[in-house]
């Protein structure tokens, strides 16, 4: 099956797509994902956090006269063991470049629009084929309100795709009151991919130190059908490459992505819980799949099932709200009971 697709006008030879994840941090992982089959790979985010540190140690050792200290920069404790910061990132960039013949993307998680745009310009220089705006953005002041926020978002994208020439896609969240709306208008700033969509980690609460514990949880095929759902919906309505991710496990998920109107399948958990190896399991789920269906290729998958595409659009909106509750049936052996309050 010819498994080819296009993703930010990028030729790829599958749509599956190995997304940030320590696997894409270094040179042997990104081998073993190409040879297992991936289409491109995303490396891990650089964080605007790493870039002050390295740059903050830079100006010490000019002011002080002193040496550099023995090995990295310090960094935050939490970032320790991510990557080891801009120079290492952008080595790490341009030798993939050499090394892998599919595309590398690069991944940018910034705070200032000076950061986005200075180190969008480094990864342009170390020649990745494409860069991905990772907005991992908690908006937990309540002095600042939706429209301050969303038009910082489109300040940063029309500003990093004026310093780029590269092709740009916005990693988002799920968490606007008009998704749509503001999907489109990503776009209009410049945005030629949306990345449905970033999972914002939970912290929890240590009972033995009463202190609040960062807690990374892998996704689980159950967290497909959110982003599966504004994938159908976004589909023809927005003039920008689709990438689907959380959730996508196997064969089955991927051509999901595919029929609900994505362009590629990003993949990050299950290639940790599996290794990089299992993109070619995944492949073969996907192929048997779209035969089973009567599917010629991913390019014939794409949007079969997008709200255009279906019967009943409806079906991903409101009005299906009450068709899932009734859909619900009581297991076997449990006595059903009268609803109540609250």
């Amino acid at each position: 099956m010819d498994l080819r697709t296009r993703y930010l006008g990028l030729e790829l030879r599958s749509p599956l797509v190995a997304s940030a994840s320590p696997l894409t941090g270094d040179l042997d992982g990104l081998r073993r994902l190409e040879r297992a089959g991936a289409g491109a790979v995303v490396l891990p985010s650089l964080f605007e956090e790493q870039i002050s540190h390295e740059l903050a140690e830079i100006d010490r050792q000019f002011a002080t006269g002193q040496p550099a200290r023995a090995g990295p920069p310090p960094y935050p404790r939490e970032l320790d063991d991510y990557n080891a910061g801009v120079w290492t990132y952008l080595a790490l960039a341009e030798k993939a470049k050499k090394t892998l013949a599919i595309p590398v993307i690069g991944s940018l998680n910034g705070r200032s629009l000076g950061g986005w745009v200075r180190h969008a310009t480094r990864l342009q220089e170390a020649g990745v084929d494409a860069i991905e705006l990772n907005l991992y953005d908690v908006a937990a002041d309540p002095a600042v309100g939706s429209a301050e926020l969303e038009a910082g978002y489109l300040d940063l994208i029309a500003a990093v795709k004026a310093a780029v020439r590269l092709p740009v896609a916005v990693k988002l969240g799920p968490s606007f009151t008009a998704l749509a709306n503001m999907a489109l208008r990503m776009v209009g700033a410049g945005a030629d991919g949306l990345v449905l969509f970033n999972r914002f980690y939970q912290p929890d609460i240590d009972l033995e130190s009463l202190s609040m514990r960062p807690r990374l949880q892998l996704s689980t095929p159950e967290e497909l059908r959110l982003p599966l759902r504004w994938t159908a919906i976004l589909y023809g309505r927005v003039r920008a490459s689709l990438a689907l991710t959380s959730g996508v496990h196997g064969g089955g998920d991927a051509a999901k992505a595919l029929l609900a109107g994505a362009d590629v399948a990003m993949l990050a958990s299950a290639l940790l819980l599996h290794g990089p190896e299992h993109l070619r399991t995944v492949e073969r789920q996907l192929i048997t799949l779209l035969r089973r269906s009567g599917i010629a290729s991913p390019a014939a998958a794409r949007g079969m099932l997008s709200q255009q595409g279906v019967p009943d659009p409806a079906a991903f909106e409101r009005a299906n709200y009450l068709r899932t509750l009734h859909s619900w049936t009581t297991p076997r052996g449990l006595t059903p009971t009268s609803p109540t309050r609250g």
